[in-house]
């Protein structure tokens, strides 16, 4: 999730500076709408989550004898 924040910050950063370029595109919101920017940062937050979430989950249910003979 460290790697996620990180981009998602630079990505906030890049679509602040960047949204000039795009703002004659826009109909009905703002260059800078606060609303969107939070929907879509918890949009991807969630994406992450849940793609971190499920093969961890999936992880902790094998045993810790069965994964250390595969290992070997």
């Amino acid at each position: 999730m460290l790697s996620v924040a990180a981009g998602l910050a630079l990505g906030i950063a890049a679509s602040l500076a960047l949204s000039r370029l795009v703002s004659g595109l826009l109909f009905g919101i703002g260059a800078n709408d606060p609303k969107c920017y939070v929907g879509s940062a918890i949009v991807l937050v969630a994406a992450a989550a849940a793609a971190c979430f499920l093969p961890a989950r999936r992880a902790t249910a094998v045993s810790p004898m069965t994964a250390l003979r595969a290992q070997a």
